[in-house]
């Protein structure tokens, strides 16, 4: 049974590998990172159920480590303040717990990131939106074709597929290889 799983998880991969536009697009992800955090900026990551533990791994990349012993970088995951997420829910609504935090965190050149599998979560749409008015640069991580964020954000990675455990499994990929490269860029001159 696992090895079905796996074929379908490596399949995927392999159609994600032949998309060159995909690459492209997770260069400029890699670039604007680099930038953001080389400048005194910082991350901000959302996401809901699952990607919102993708969210705060993420984060934690940069806060701790991925690879090598570093000083911390500046990365938020929004999904993890239970008083401001249930603050802002029953004062405004569920669509603004994340925006409220872009418009409270965001300054020009740091860089929200929103994982999901539809690209249907409005709370994220909210936070795309606040970004932007905040001149904050948007990267979409989506799948199922890219839902109604489609076309919202500065940079997108679709993943193409409708099972969203395996597109899941691939975005954290993209977020691991994210952090790797960064880093590795960031402190090329120590690795030398």
């Amino acid at each position: 049974m696992i090895g079905n799983y796996l074929k379908e998880s490596i399949a995927l991969q392999e159609k994600v590998l032949a998309d060159k536009g995909i690459a492209k697009v997770f260069n400029e992800v890699v670039d604007v990172s680099l930038a953001a955090l080389s400048n005194g900026g910082k991350l901000l990551v959302a996401g809901n159920g699952g990607s919102a533990a993708d969210a705060q791994h993420f984060a934690a990349e940069f806060v701790a480590m991925y690879k090598i012993p570093r000083r911390a970088h500046s990365a938020i995951a929004l999904t993890t303040d239970t008083s401001i997420l249930t603050a802002v829910g029953n004062d405004y609504s569920f669509e603004t717990i994340f925006s409220r935090q872009v418009e409270a965190h965001g300054r020009p050149g740091d860089v929200l990131f929103v994982l999901t599998t539809s690209g249907n979560s409005k709370n994220l749409i909210r936070a795309i939106e606040a970004a932007k008015k905040g001149d904050v640069t948007t990267v979409a991580f989506l799948g199922k074709g890219g839902g109604i964020t489609k076309g919202l954000a500065d940079h997108e990675i679709i993943i193409p597929s409708d099972n969203t455990p395996r597109i899941q499994e691939v975005q954290k990929l993209f977020l691991h290889s994210i952090a790797e490269e960064v880093e590795k860029r960031h402190y090329a001159q120590y690795l030398s």
